[in-house]
C-alpha cells in the first residue's frame, strides 16, 4: 500500500475438508513424501463404520470411504499432507493456509490485472480442488481489496 499498489485478498473455505479426504489419494500422497509405513495408515483409515440415529430409529452401518478419523491427532496432520502440493497449481498469487482456511492474494498497481491474477488462480485452485476430491464452499468465498489511490 505505501508503493501505491493494490492488494486483492480472497479467503477461501473447503467443503467439509476434514470429511472429505480420499483415502487412495492420501495414501499416494504419503507414498510420495517417503513414508514408509503405508500398511499401518491403510489400516488406519480402513474398515471404519458408522450410523445414525434418527427419532429413535438407527440406521444399519455403513463404511467410511473418506475423511478423517474425528477428533484424531493425525487428522490435522494428515490433511496438511493431502493439502500439501496445493500451492503448486499457483501461477500468479501467493498462498496462506492454516489447516482448512485458505487465502490466495496477489498486488498490483493495476486493477484490472490484479483482478485477472487473482481470477487464473482460482480456476488453477478450482481444478486443483477437483482433482483431489475436494470442494470450494462458495458463498463463504470472500474478497477483499486493500489499497488507497
Amino acid at each position: 500500500m505505501d508503493n501505491g499498489k493494490l492488494t486483492g485478498v480472497v479467503f477461501l473455505d473447503i467443503r467439509k475438508a476434514f470429511d472429505s479426504i480420499d483415502h487412495v489419494n492420501l495414501l499416494e500422497k504419503l507414498a510420495f513424501y517417503g513414508v514408509s509405513q503405508l500398511a499401518w495408515f491403510k489400516s488406519y483409515l480402513s474398515n471404519r463404520q458408522q450410523q445414525c440415529q434418527v427419532n429413535g430409529c438407527l440406521s444399519n452401518k455403513g463404511e467410511i470411504i473418506c475423511g478423517l478419523p474425528q477428533g484424531s491427532v493425525l487428522g490435522p496432520l494428515l490433511f496438511l499432507i493431502y493439502i500439501n502440493d496445493l500451492p503448486n497449481c499457483l501461477k500468479t498469487t501467493t498462498l496462506c493456509l492454516y489447516a482448512d482456511d485458505t487465502q490466495i492474494f496477489a498486488s498490483s498497481y493495476d486493477s484490472v490485472a490484479l483482478v485477472n491474477d487473482i481470477n487464473y488462480d482460482l480456476e488453477n485452485v478450482t481444478d486443483w480442488l477437483n482433482v483431489n476430491k475436494l470442494q470450494s464452499h462458495p458463498s463463504k468465498a470472500k474478497l477483499i481489496v486493500i489499497g488507497s489511490k
